[in-house]
């Protein structure tokens, strides 16, 4: 009861068939601690489903929602083969324009040279098939979302 705006939060690490799927939920970066200390505790995460949008105004809400750039930062920190931008453009619920999350989104890998299909923005009903061998023969999908 006491710990106002610090318990509603919640994210999960789901493990199945041997890969690791991380979804974020709502969540602020902070000094990326947490993330790292993940990384160090799970290993590093295969798909990892993060929050690009309603992060503005930023002094409001650094501490609830990531934007696109702190949204890569925790890609890297989980060491996430991919990830899916998500938790944007459905409602106008915060002072970010509606379409700026993917181009930030796109700004924020160019600048840190990661490719772009590593990290796609969803929008409403897209599917996502991502096949990760492993060093195996066999690249059959082993996730898709949507």
């Amino acid at each position: 009861m006491g710990d106002r705006r610090m318990a509603l939060w919640g994210g999960f690490m789901l493990k199945t068939q041997g890969k690791l799927l991380y979804f974020s939920g709502d969540t602020g970066y902070g000094d990326g601690a947490i993330f790292r200390s993940m990384r160090e505790r799970f290993g590093p995460t295969d798909i990892a489903l993060l929050p690009i949008g309603g992060y503005a105004p930023q002094w409001f809400m650094a501490s609830q929602h990531i934007n696109p750039e702190e949204a890569v930062r925790i890609m890297i920190d989980l060491d996430a083969r991919q990830a899916i931008g998500i938790h944007w453009g459905d409602f106008q619920l915060t002072n970010e324009d509606r379409e700026a999350p993917p181009t930030l989104l796109r700004r924020a890998l160019h600048e840190r040279a990661i490719e772009q299909s590593r990290f796609p923005a969803a929008s409403a009903g897209d599917i996502f098939n991502f096949p990760i061998t492993d060093g195996l023969q066999d690249s059959t999908p082993y996730f898709q979302a949507g």
